[in-house]
């Protein structure tokens, strides 16, 4: 079963690249105490994933920030090295943190992972996105598969 708004996000370790290497984060450490607006998507470099859900969260990075968000954060069943890549070439920077999901385990915790092996893709997250404050979840859209609607940084941004 997915994971429900006012629920706590569970406590996984992901990994982003700080200083060319690999770095363990934990979400518990990384949400508390912080306004988050956290989006999942199938897979960086991605035609959707790349044209305009990423996109659109660098762009209005400003617009999150001027309603109190802390920290807008990426995530994807990628490893740290594609998921660093990726930001670079989209532009992503500071303003979006790049989290890598290598194994879905964190997609898994919430109960948002689907089978993309039709595809060639494994394992992946569903796209989606959330409003988190201190760990709990204000906000949750799930998009259908194949939509890409309320996971965007517009409909977040309207949530807010």
């Amino acid at each position: 079963m997915a994971i429900q708004k006012g629920e706590k996000i569970p406590n996984i370790t992901l990994t982003t690249m700080a200083q060319g290497k690999p770095e363990a984060v934990e979400t518990a450490r990384l949400l508390a105490d912080k306004k988050v607006v956290l989006f999942s998507l199938p897979g960086a470099f991605t035609p959707t994933c790349s044209a305009r859900h990423l996109p659109g969260f660098i762009q209005n990075a400003d617009a999150f920030r001027e309603k109190g968000v802390d920290l807008i954060i990426c995530t994807a069943v990628n490893d740290a090295f594609v998921m660093d890549a990726w930001g670079k070439a989209q532009g992503a920077g500071d303003k979006v943190m790049m989290l890598a999901d290598g194994n879905g385990d964190f997609a898994d915790a919430l109960g948002l992972a689907f089978d993309a092996r039709g595809f060639g893709m494994g394992r992946r997250g569903m796209r989606f996105s959330m409003v988190i404050n201190d760990g709990v979840i204000e906000q949750l859209n799930i998009e259908e598969p194949g939509a890409f609607h309320v996971s965007s940084a517009e409909h977040v941004l309207s949530q807010i």
